[in-house]
């Protein structure tokens, strides 16, 4: 094995990894369980001091 065929083999690698990984990063933002707490994030620049929603 030569560095060239290592170097395919990790750049392979490396798309599969970032592809699951961006892939799990979606499906946590648009699972419906997570909704109330990005709600809740969005409206932190709305809120003044002491001001609960």
């Amino acid at each position: 094995m030569d560095l060239d065929s290592i170097t395919v083999a990790l750049r392979s690698f490396w798309t599969v990894w970032l592809a699951l990984l961006f892939t799990g990063i979606v499906v946590y933002a648009m699972w419906p369980g997570n909704r109330g707490k990005f709600e809740d994030a969005s409206r932190i620049p709305l809120k003044e001091d002491g001001q609960e929603f």
